[in-house]
């Protein structure tokens, strides 16, 4: 695993596509229980090189219900994006996740966590390429059908602070998928 994180930390297959150049920002261990599988780094966390270290991390850990000592402990979670680098500015917010990555490192990386017994998907990105077909007509209906894609996978809209109106018209997210993820994480993390 070490040599492989090294490989990724050293990776320019983007270079020519990465407005703030390669900085690939991810953390993993072989003895990871948990895999959270996000978008990309915002300017943030590029800035930091520390994944989820933006006010979308402050997000999700409320959501599952870690302290920042357990988030940040690679032998109980790693953090792993679609995209290692921060993708660049679009029109309306940052570009999607560069399309290299996952098919690249993703494989590669799984493989030497053998203890892991929970996914995370967060956002539409890593819903469609791990779910593919099995995802629903959008993001809503995949999220509100999360029981669906157990035991393996937890699916979970992006925590940005950018949806809380989209959290806001749908209550049943902290009702009933909330409720579940902090129970299925304090079950794997206990």
């Amino acid at each position: 695993m070490k040599e492989l994180l090294q490989e990724i930390s050293r990776c320019t297959v983007c270079v020519p596509h990465l407005e703030l150049g390669p900085r690939p920002v991810l953390s993993a261990s072989i003895k990871s229980k948990i895999i959270i599988i996000g978008q990309a780094p915002g300017t943030v966390v590029h800035e930091s090189g520390i994944p989820w270290d933006d006010k979308s991390g402050e997000n999700l850990r409320k959501w599952m219900d870690v302290n920042k000592t357990t988030f940040y402990d690679p032998q109980k979670v790693a953090l792993v994006p679609m995209g290692f680098c921060y993708p660049g500015k679009g029109k309306s917010g940052d570009l999607a996740p560069r399309k290299e990555c996952a098919p690249l490192w993703h494989n590669s990386l799984i493989t030497q966590m053998k203890e892991v017994e929970l996914i995370l998907l967060v956002g539409k990105y890593a819903q469609d390429y791990y779910l593919q077909e099995k995802t629903k007509k959008n993001l809503t209906e995949t999220v509100r059908h999360y029981k669906e894609y157990y035991p393996n996978y937890f699916v979970l809209p992006h925590p940005s602070p950018r949806n809380n109106i989209w959290q806001a018209k749908n209550d049943w997210f902290k009702l009933k998928v909330i409720p579940d993820l902090q129970l299925r994480v304090k079950e794997i993390l206990n």
